[in-house]
């Protein structure tokens, strides 16, 4: 091994010297442009590691918007595959149990919402995942951070669905500097966890940093060629609250919108720590026969520092600019590298592409979704993927259709559900997809403004039926609805065929026994055997008991974007793990936050 190139004192400042320079002298000459096509065939299955990025918008990366720094994420790009027509969920638990299952959202019975910290409710126990196949392919299995796929009981822990290890937290969101989770006012506790156990006495270390170090202690005590290894890092930044050292929000001082400068430093952070797990993979001996891949879960949230702009739409959304990722995949082992790819791919896909790279039998796991895409990846191949069914939601449903809004095709698809399908060029949604909003880039000290309201979209009040051509309209302005009644009834013909393989909705009612002030103060398994379960299926009722149970979650479905006038949803509860988990942390993290900005 050559020595480290030393580091500039300017990169030095920049990122508060926190990380080493990965790229080593030897290294260089490995990525000239004159062997961009040589390869190095694996000796064995190769090691994966998977990055996963919380709520990062398509204009999140310095590759798309030069004003965000990411000079790591940058590179690695460039020097592998770009995924530009790349789809995930609109939300954190979709995304996650996609990603896991390789299925679709009504495949799960998880088509509603995200699974909230007192809800009795996980991945599907029945269902193989992920890490399970590349398990039973010889694979060590670790992951590090954010699960967001439910804990009430046991066997939904990460370590029971495949996980030799497991550092991070259960919930959607917690501060990143004292792991504190709320679900409502005065319903907070602490969620960081080691295994199945809590990681008392943490706090204090900022979670992007504290997962890059256990990612890198794990790669420093596993011997890479005895075992392949399969690391998923699922970082909870850049997720709110927005938080982040000092240091990192000096280089975007001259940004006018303080949430905006917030937000790129995270981001800087993000790319800092992919940064040091790179180097550690060259360090260790992996980085010749590994793939890395870089994914967001879902699109940014505008209001609180995203950005997806040019993208229609925002977190939450069926817009573009909600299911839209970005993403690019980084190996030597790529057969061709160093271009960008326009072929259409979904991140139930990686569930099969991972298993088949690491050598497993895809066939053992039925229905699936997704599609092996390596040789589309790898070489340049035709996408074998020609559709994606974004979702049906049947408890997102319109009151009332406007005249001309699509009622003539009720007798093939109810349109006041909420549901979008992507077929070829052409993408359809029905129901109530989202704010479909054009948000320019948060860099005034005044926004919104007078030059968002231009972009304000005023129109379609009402309606029911949008019909895009994506490939030509990628930005969704011009609705070919009424244009192409013909591509509507194909569309939604489509939508009709995949709503007779749903499974039922899984959205079950808080679980009291959930509260962390009965269970020591933390978020952990409260149902201990089956014996414990509540006496509910689970199943959603359209319409039971729908008066008294009105919805009062108005500010949770603002904060993730989606309507608030949805189907009935049990009473009582003002407040969401979205919502309070944005505005109301615990007063010491108040308090140390204010410290620190």
């Amino acid at each position: 091994m050559h020595a480290l190139t030393s580091l500039s004192m300017v990169s030095l400042l920049s990122f508060g010297h926190l990380s080493m320079e990965w790229t080593k002298s030897n290294q260089i000459k490995e990525h000239t442009q004159n062997d961009a096509s040589i390869t190095f065939e694996p000796k064995q299955p190769p090691h994966i590691i998977f990055i996963l990025t919380d709520d990062q918008g398509f204009n999140d990366i310095g590759y798309h918007n030069p004003d965000i720094r990411t000079p790591t994420l940058d590179k690695l790009a460039a020097e592998g595959v770009k995924l530009e027509n790349y789809y995930v969920q609109p939300i954190c638990t979709p995304s996650r149990s996609q990603l896991m299952t390789g299925r679709y959202q009504i495949h799960t019975g998880l088509q509603h919402s995200i699974i909230r910290p007192r809800q009795p409710s996980c991945l599907p126990l029945d269902m193989t995942t992920l890490p399970q196949r590349l398990q039973e392919a010889g694979y060590a299995t670790h992951m590090v951070g954010k699960w967001h796929l439910g804990f009430y009981r046991k066997e939904c822990l990460p370590t029971r669905r495949g996980f030799h290890s497991y550092f991070g937290s259960l919930t959607g969101s917690v501060d990143y500097y004292t792991y504190g989770s709320c679900d409502g006012p005065g319903l907070c506790g602490y969620d960081l966890h080691e295994g199945e156990t809590v990681a008392w006495g943490r706090g204090g270390k900022f979670s992007t940093h504290l997962y890059t170090q256990r990612v890198r202690k794990i790669l420093s005590t596993h011997h890479p060629a005895r075992q392949p290894l399969f690391m998923f890092l699922s970082l909870q930044a850049v997720h709110t609250p927005l938080q982040s050292p000092k240091a990192y929000i000096y280089p975007y001082r001259g940004m006018g919108n303080v949430a905006r400068r917030k937000y790129a430093a995270m981001v800087s952070i993000v790319d800092e720590a992919v940064r040091n797990v790179t180097y550690a993979l060259r360090k260790y001996g992996y980085y010749r026969n590994s793939v890395l891949i870089f994914s967001t879960d879902n699109g940014a949230q505008p209001f609180t520092g995203g950005s997806n702009w040019p993208l229609r739409g925002r977190k939450g959304t069926y817009w573009e600019g909600g299911v839209r990722g970005v993403g690019f995949v980084h190996s030597p082992l790529l057969r061709h590298r160093r271009r960008v790819s326009k072929a259409l791919l979904h991140i139930t896909d990686w569930y099969p592409t991972l298993v088949g790279l690491a050598g497993g039998n895809v066939s053992l796991t039925e229905g699936l979704d997704g599609y092996n895409m390596w040789p589309t990846i790898s070489e340049g191949t035709e996408s074998p993927r020609r559709e994606i069914l974004h979702n049906i939601d049947p408890l997102y449903q319109r009151s009332s259709l406007a005249p001309g809004s699509g009622q003539e095709a009720q007798h093939v698809w109810d349109t006041t559900v909420q549901a979008s399908i992507r077929v070829g060029d052409w993408k359809l949604l029905t129901g109530d997809p989202g704010h479909g909003d054009w948000i320019p880039p948060q860099v005034l000290a005044n926004f919104p403004g007078s030059w968002w309201n231009l972009e304000r979209n005023a129109g379609g009040t009402g309606k029911s039926v949008w019909l895009f051509n994506i490939t030509g309209d990628p930005y969704e302005r011009r609705d070919m609805a009424q244009q192409r009644p013909d591509v509507v009834d194909q569309l939604l013909a489509r939508l009709a065929h995949y709503n007779r393989t749903a499974v039922p909705v899984r959205f079950p009612t808080d679980d009291p026994r959930a509260n962390p002030d009965r269970n020591g103060g933390a978020w952990v398994p409260w149902v201990g055997s089956d014996k414990d379960e509540l006496k509910w299926n689970g199943i959603y009722k359209k319409g039971r008991n729908k008066k008294k149970k009105l919805c009062k979650l108005r500010s949770f479905f603002n904060k993730l974007n989606l309507p608030e006038k949805i189907l009935p949803h049990p009473a009582g509860r003002e407040h969401s793990a979205s919502s309070a988990l944005t505005s109301g942390r615990t007063a010491e993290g108040e308090q140390r936050q204010r410290r620190r900005q």
